[in-house]
């Protein structure tokens, strides 16, 4: 199945399965038994996800998590703790042969490619975007979709979001803050740094 690709269209499930679908596909594609995949999803109910590294302890609050009903999952790709809003972000995985469709072995410039792709989703949209190394994807400066990548087995599996809204009080208070002072500055901070599409939309 080397060169031919399968979308696999907008759905909505837990963190495990969203997961574990992504590492199943990236299996069959290192055995021949899959094409190389695009994936577009949606988490139900919200997420926390923590990169392959990174301790589940030292960055997500737990007991938030279980009182506001957020699954937890580790991602197969590297990368920091990120929060997965049901109604406020889309994600895509995409699973390719490494090797294949010109994807350079340089991790950049391999990032650069594949986010490119997401870059022309976004100027379809009418909102025009720009590559921020080494994974980010911005918005007249501000970020609006973070990636993450891991090869293994001969395959490339690339995860990505692209932020439609964002409820960034509920994020630092599912991830790691240990003081509140602390909390709202980055909060104020994260409001600076950060957009969506329906500010961008909303201000064309």
């Amino acid at each position: 199945m080397s060169g031919s690709w399968r979308v696999i269209n907008f759905e909505s499930s837990d963190a495990p399965t969203n997961m574990a679908v992504d590492e199943a596909i990236l299996i069959c594609r290192s055995r021949g038994e899959s094409p190389n995949t695009l994936r577009l999803y949606s988490w139900e109910p919200s997420a926390v996800s923590i990169g392959f590294f990174q301790s589940l302890r030292d960055e997500v609050d737990i007991d938030a998590c279980r009182r506001e009903g957020v699954d937890i999952v580790r991602r197969i790709t590297g990368g920091g703790a990120v929060y997965h809003d049901s109604r406020g972000e889309v994600t895509y995985s995409l699973i390719v042969g490494e090797g294949e469709h010109n994807i350079p072995k340089d991790i950049l410039s391999s990032y650069r490619l594949i986010c490119s792709g997401v870059i022309k989703g976004l100027e379809l949209l009418g909102v025009k975007a720009t590559f921020q190394p080494v994974n980010d994807i911005l918005v007249n400066g501000r970020k609006i979709s973070g990636n993450a990548q891991t090869r293994r087995m001969g395959v490339i599996l690339q995860h990505g979001t692209v932020l439609v809204d964002a409820d960034l009080k509920r994020m630092f208070r599912l991830l790691k803050v240990s003081d509140e002072k602390i909390r709202d500055k980055m909060i104020k901070s994260a409001e600076e740094r950060v957009t969506t599409l329906r500010r961008e939309l909303s201000s064309n």
